[in-house]
């Protein structure tokens, strides 16, 4: 379903300053390196797969996530989507590619604060060809994911892990066939955690594809397949 092939990105830093000094003063020359976020990395993700990335932080795994969901463009290499090569698509179909087929999910949640839950949650199928009965599907995810007393609350009377279950309500409204999250988890407490990663569990076990980044390796028994980030690479895992 996903297929990264020898997949890069790099982005450029500033460092610090050459100080040359001439007679009519002193000047400064602006120096930049190039930081490899994520180097040559080849990863196939079949349909159905619940894939956690772990590593980390800097470790390139967001980088490599948001990659394959078309978000970042790389420096090199290829992404295919059901054999379509996403950074060779004009921008409107790689939107259009996006919102009918991928879902995401960030650690934050990104609700709108002067819309309620139930208008947040409808709000990505305003970037898709078929409409109608946006509001019955997002009643029914919410319904889903424990927030029907919720849809006409406002992110800010919501609990943390509310707000990632709304989120991933509206990750769902368009049926999309790959769910992207990264850090899902990452804010929650204890509790809180455990029931969105049930959630995400019972996501893939309806035939969803996921892929979490994750800096706790302790989710891994959830998955069907754990993924070491290191220094932009895949490393392998301890067990493997």
């Amino acid at each position: 379903m996903i297929e990264a092939i020898n997949l890069s990105k790099l982005y450029r830093k500033q460092i610090e300053p050459v100080k040359t000094v001439k007679a009519d003063g002193t000047s400064y020359m602006r120096r930049f390196e190039y930081v490899r976020a994520v180097d040559e990395v080849t990863l196939s993700v079949s349909q159905g797969e619940f894939v956690l990335v772990v590593g980390r932080s800097g470790s390139g795994k967001t980088t490599l996530v948001c990659m394959l969901g078309g978000l970042t463009a790389p420096t090199g290499g290829t992404i295919l989507l059901n054999g379509k090569n996403l950074w060779s698509m004009p921008d409107a179909a790689l939107s259009r590619l996006r919102a009918e087929s991928i879902g995401f999910v960030f650690q934050f949640s990104g609700l709108l604060p002067t819309l309620t839950v139930l208008e947040n949650v409808m709000l990505p199928s305003l970037f898709v060809k078929s409409r109608n009965g946006a509001a019955k599907r997002a009643h029914a995810m919410l319904s889903a994911v424990g927030l029907n007393s919720k849809i006409h609350s406002y992110p800010s009377e919501l609990s943390g892990g509310e707000l990632k279950r709304a989120a991933t309500a509206r990750a769902l409204i368009n049926n999309p066939e790959i769910i992207l999250a990264d850090e899902p988890t990452g804010d929650l407490d204890v509790d809180s955690e455990r029931e969105i990663i049930e959630l995400f569990r019972e996501i893939n076990c309806i035939g969803k594809t996921i892929v979490m980044v994750t800096h706790n390796p302790e989710l891994s028994v959830y998955a069907s397949r754990v993924i070491k980030m290191e220094k932009g690479k895949i490393s392998p895992l301890k067990n493997q």
